[in-house]
């Protein structure tokens, strides 16, 4: 089995490879093809990548490369993570929207546009050459934002899944407070991309006994702290957010707060800096502790996950659904369920059915098909179409340019809204962004 990661210059990538190493069994990877243009990055990452496979005894070997259409050629499934513009785009992307006291973040809002609008155009050409290098590889996107480059490639043809790591980690959180294994910690988990709920928290699967009132009442308050939401929110929704509704539900509050601080992508770089010599010692074998506040939590478990149950391992049933046992475990071991962003298909009836969604889905050979989900609360459903119909006209921005539409993607964003904002936020986008807009 040939896997490809392109970024694979990426800081995240010994997370991965570590997870790789580690799930073996589960996804038997012959071939770490680590594809990125930044040469010395690249060679850091792969030289650690290669020493925390021997230390693990992974036979797997590992080809670093900056020639993209060599590293996807042949390859069964292939990972972007990528930013384009890299942390300097980011660093842009979280402070001009607050000059006009917007929320400055790389995914959400007037930022989240502008790293959309670099992105698109740069994944769907390499999703192209995989096409060509390698026709049935299945394409992973962890690129943000996700649900909008998925929606990118899915409405260009190309065979390929969305993946956010929100929903792993409130899983083994919630194991965690229950005091079970992850495997048993089944999420109601309903939305968009960045904008998602957990309407329910069953233990076995998805018709097991749902305990998310248990886990509201007994750790609320954890809860609530680590989303940085008052309590009382979270009682009288019901339902746990995630902790980017937070930019929805708290606005002004993080406005001010992001106005006061150094942004996230300049702790990210200095994080980097620090990471990138790290990987340069040649004893060491195994992902560094202070990766893990670089974000992407349980991202290698995720993919690992997902590539396995793409591929195959572990038996596919029909129709693309995993086989099952009595006992409701794919083949093999391990859930057949997993969150992921794929194509609404009517799943929920009040989004268009090429809307891409993040519900939980039966992944298989053929794809994800996504489980039945009840009607959501009109509270939560109001939301997910207004940020689809942005979704559609950021798309559509990122596809064929011009300054008349960004602004009518700006302004249909419910973080946004106002034609003023929208006027001044649409300038400031494209004069940050001119050497990644072909158009501008």
């Amino acid at each position: 089995m040939k896997l490809t990661v392109v970024g694979g210059g990426s800081t995240y990538t010994p997370e991965l490879v570590d997870g790789f190493a580690r799930l073996r069994d589960t996804l038997p990877v012959e071939e770490l093809v680590l594809v990125d243009p930044a040469a010395e990055r690249l060679e850091l990452v792969g030289g650690l990548a290669r020493r925390i496979f021997a230390r693990q005894g992974h036979p797997g070997r590992i080809v670093t490369t900056g020639d993209l259409d060599a590293g996807v050629d042949g390859a069964d499934a292939v990972l972007l993570q990528l930013r384009v513009g890299g942390q300097a785009a980011r660093e842009q992307d979280e402070t001009w929207p607050l000059e006009c006291g917007c929320i400055g973040q790389e995914t959400t809002g007037a930022g989240g546009l502008a790293k959309a609008l670099r992105t698109v155009p740069v994944v769907l050409d390499i999703a192209e050459r995989v096409r060509r290098a390698s026709p049935r590889a299945w394409i992973i996107d962890f690129t943000n934002p996700v649900g909008i480059v998925t929606r990118a490639l899915l409405q260009a043809g190309h065979r390929a899944v969305g993946l956010c790591n929100v929903a792993i980690g409130f899983q083994r959180k919630f194991a965690g407070l229950l005091g079970t294994s992850p495997a048993d910690v089944h999420l109601a988990h309903v939305g968009l991309n960045h904008l998602t709920w957990e309407t329910g928290v069953r233990l076995g699967g998805p018709e097991g006994e749902n305990v998310l009132p248990k886990l509201l009442a007994e750790h609320g308050d954890a809860i609530a702290d680590d989303l940085r939401l008052p309590r009382p929110l979270l009682d009288r929704l019901g339902v746990i957010p995630s902790y980017y509704l937070r930019y929805f539900y708290a606005h002004d509050e993080v406005v001010r707060e992001l106005g006061t601080k150094p942004s996230r992508a300049a702790e990210v770089a200095a994080m980097e800096r620090e990471l990138l010599a790290m990987y340069g010692d040649p004893a060491l074998d195994e992902k560094p502790a202070l990766l893990a506040k670089r974000g992407g939590a349980y991202y290698s478990e995720a993919a690992v996950d997902l590539a396995a149950a793409l591929l195959g391992n572990g038996g596919g049933g029909p129709a693309g659904l995993p086989a099952e046992d009595g006992g409701g475990r794919r083949a093999g071991g391990g859930s057949p369920y997993q969150v992921v962003n794929t194509l609404n298909r009517g799943t929920l009836p009040f989004l268009p059915d090429d809307a891409v969604i993040e519900v939980q889905a039966a992944v298989g050979p053929q794809g994800a098909v996504p489980l039945p989900v009840p009607e959501p609360d009109p509270l939560f459903a109001g939301l997910m179409a207004n940020v689809t119909a942005y979704e559609d006209l950021a798309l559509e921005a990122a596809l064929r340019g011009g300054r008349d539409r960004v602004f009518r993607a700006l302004l249909a964003h419910p973080l946004i809204g106002q034609y003023a904002y929208a006027d001044t936020l649409t300038d400031r986008l494209v004069a940050h962004n001119r050497e990644h807009l072909a158009w501008a």
